[in-house]
């Protein structure tokens, strides 16, 4: 990446929601807040809509010390701080954010309007809790059991996006029917996650569609599991934050792709999944089959 204009957007997209955030837990307008901190009302409007070229550390200390942020809190958001900066940002994140308050998929994914999703395991979000301990338990082997409950209670957490009552978010999950066989934990656990995937996706906000070995391999390649995110428009019908395409690390770095072009390639592949995947009707049946088969 050669300027700023191309480089990513993601670090002061990040910083900008956790600074709205605690703000407003705060209780503070930004008028109020500009003002503690001493800076001009539109300076701090750019920083949380990450609409400023370059960050300033000792404007986002000052509005951290503002807002009250913890100092270990402090010290990652200026960190964070500091890849703001960076021009040739690497769309690869690890180590800032293995921390709940900074880990970029879960703010992404919370400020998002759609997701997109293709998946060859049932990810976080439609997960039971005896199915994610179980993944997570055979990730994690060395963490102790409070460990493994609390990694647990955040993933389910996270769930509440999509359950809300008010605004959640719309899921579209093109699952890939291997995730049906392939079993994690046991026959019981399996039978209950499917059992809970059939009755879940009965929700207006959620399209289950398994997608069957029998279609193939989609434009002729083994794409892997990805999840584009869309963050809707404003009032003015303008884009709150352009899309981009996730894809998981799995014991690597997670990586993102904001390019216009990647995110169409994306939609393209989706759409071709989405063509020749069951529907929701035969998916339901297949899944409550799948269940039975456990407890046969």
């Amino acid at each position: 990446m050669t300027s700023e204009d191309d480089s990513s957007t993601l670090p002061r997209r990040q910083l900008g929601r956790f600074l709205r955030e605690t703000r407003e837990g705060q209780g503070l307008s930004i008028d109020q807040a500009a003002r503690l901190a001493e800076l001009s009302k539109s300076g701090l409007h750019r920083i949380e809509t990450a609409q400023v070229a370059k960050v300033k550390i000792r404007e986002i200390r000052a509005v951290c010390q503002t807002y009250g942020v913890p100092e270990d809190e402090t010290e990652r958001v200026l960190k964070l701080a500091e890849q703001a900066q960076v021009k040739s940002w690497h769309t690869a994140f690890n180590g800032l954010y293995s921390d709940s308050t900074f880990n970029m998929y879960i703010g992404l994914e919370a400020a998002a309007r759609q997701l997109i999703a293709y998946h060859e395991i049932v990810p976080g979000l439609l997960q039971t809790a005896d199915y994610a301990r179980a993944l997570i338990s055979s990730f994690y082997r060395d963490s102790d059991p409070e460990d493994l409950d609390r990694r647990v209670e955040l993933r389910l957490k996270r769930q509440a996006v999509i359950t809300r009552r008010s605004d959640p978010v719309n899921l579209e999950l093109l699952l890939h029917e291997s995730a049906l066989h392939r079993v994690v934990g046991s026959p019981r656990i399996m039978a209950a996650q499917l059992r809970h995937l059939a009755e879940i996706s009965k929700l207006p906000n959620i399209s289950l569609r398994i997608h069957p070995f029998a279609s193939g391999c989609t434009q002729g390649l083994l794409h892997g599991p990805f999840v584009i995110l869309d963050f809707g428009t404003d009032a003015r019908g303008r884009q709150v934050e352009p899309p981009l395409v996730y894809f998981e690390g799995a014991g690597k770095p997670d990586l993102y792709q904001e390019n216009a072009d990647d995110v169409r390639r994306y939609h393209d592949i989706a759409s071709v999944i989405r063509r020749t995947a069951l529907d929701e009707t035969q998916t339901r049946d297949l899944l409550r089959r799948a269940a039975r088969s456990y407890t046969a």
